[in-house]
């Protein structure tokens, strides 16, 4: 039997190494990844080009620590910062009222640093779960701890975002900070500030293509007119929706076709007035708040063009 000859598997061309590796998961990614320098390479662009981390912070594990590692190999691979275009950064607490949020600052402060020179990137996350509470910049001024993080982070090519903590009563509202971010993502389509319950302020030219939104009330109020948004999920109370920022959402550059109220619980009346300013939605989520909703009868919301809303009839008397 005649032996099979040596194949030189590494002088393989690289764009033909890729797409083999691109097939593998990250664990064998990681193996591949020891072979040789050469394959070293290679495998680091797949390994760092979409990165998850999830952290469970307590009182005796107070520091986030796999992104903190991961910020430390970024830094050592300058090769890799236009190469990563997926970043999602995920925090929680076992004990949410555990006093260890004043130790995240210097964590916070490395995903700064890293994430100012993710140029490249098009979908970023960050829900640093304790971490929502306001930070000293080096300027001097005071900021919320996202918005902490993403200053100075100048991305032209994000396209998702997601920015977020753990909602705790009474911490003081976003600056201006978050805007000026947001101003300068002009190719942003899809936007989630699951905790910003003010109006958001932006310039009219501002994410021009936006086409989905996730967040309160008032910020959906502020941000939707004159953009293309056509997905829309609110968060919150349903008493959060008003008569004065219910009609501002309507004017958005195109017509709304799906709207998610899923997040909150809502009453009849709610329906009622979504099934009036809403005639274009061709699909809803809601999620009943059933107590009230016993008291209430259906006869009032309107059945849309597209059968969007379903009407319910009040039942015959007996």
């Amino acid at each position: 039997m005649a032996a099979m000859p040596n194949v030189a598997f590494p002088c393989l061309p690289n764009e033909i190494l890729l797409t083999i590796f691109s097939c593998c998961y990250p664990n064998t990614l990681a193996i591949i990844a020891r072979v040789s320098h050469h394959f070293r390479c290679i495998a680091e662009r797949i390994m760092y080009s979409s990165i998850s981390l999830n952290d469970t912070l307590s009182e005796s594990s107070p520091q986030p620590w796999r992104t903190l590692r991961w910020c430390d190999s970024m830094l050592r691979r300058s090769y890799l910062f236009e190469n990563t275009r997926k970043l999602q950064i995920r925090w929680h607490a076992v004990n949410p009222g555990s006093p260890i949020s004043n130790s995240l600052i210097p964590a916070c402060t490395e995903i700064s640093q890293t994430l100012r020179l993710l140029t490249f990137l098009e979908s970023l996350e960050l829900f640093l779960g304790p971490a929502n509470f306001m930070v000293h910049a080096p300027t001097g001024s005071e900021m919320h701890t996202i918005e902490y993080v993403i200053r100075d982070s100048h991305l032209p090519r994000l396209r998702h975002c997601s920015l977020g903590a753990d909602y705790i009563k009474g911490v003081q509202h976003y600056t201006s900070v978050l805007p000026v971010f947001l101003a300068s993502t002009p190719a942003l389509r899809h936007l989630k500030l699951p905790d910003h319950h003010t109006p958001l302020h932006l310039p009219p030219w501002a994410i021009p293509d936006l086409s989905s939104f996730r967040g309160a009330a008032d910020a959906a109020a502020t941000l939707l007119p004159g953009r293309p948004v056509q997905a829309l999920a609110l968060v919150g109370q349903d008493s959060d929706v008003t008569r004065e920022n219910l009609p501002r959402m309507t004017l958005t550059a195109l017509p709304l076709r799906y709207l998610d109220l899923s997040a909150m619980s809502v009453r009849p009346a709610l329906l009622k007035n979504v099934s009036t300013h809403f005639p274009t939605v061709q699909r809803l989520r809601v999620r009943l708040a059933l107590r009230h909703t016993l008291h209430y009868a259906f006869s009032g919301i309107l059945e849309t063009p597209r059968g969007a809303l379903i009407r319910s009839e009040r039942p015959p008397s007996p």
